[in-house]
């Protein structure tokens, strides 16, 4: 009997903290597009590429055309 009901406590604290976890996160939202912008040039994802410095303009194209597939 004690086991049943450590159980149904353990099960209906659950419940609750998903419910009360779902709501509060649906009432915030996210924007969207949101994870997909770069904030900062961090973690690679720069606003635009950095420069070439010492690569031909033939070299630049051959590695830009290795991205795009």
């Amino acid at each position: 009997m004690l086991t049943f009901l450590r159980t149904a406590i353990i099960l209906a604290a659950f419940s609750v903290g998903f419910l009360l976890g779902y709501s509060i996160s649906s009432d915030t939202g996210v924007e969207p597009g949101y994870f997909e912008a770069a904030e900062t040039g961090a973690y690679g994802s720069a606003l635009k590429p950095p420069p070439s410095i010492g690569i031909s303009e033939e070299d630049e194209e051959y590695y830009k055309s290795l991205s795009d597939e």
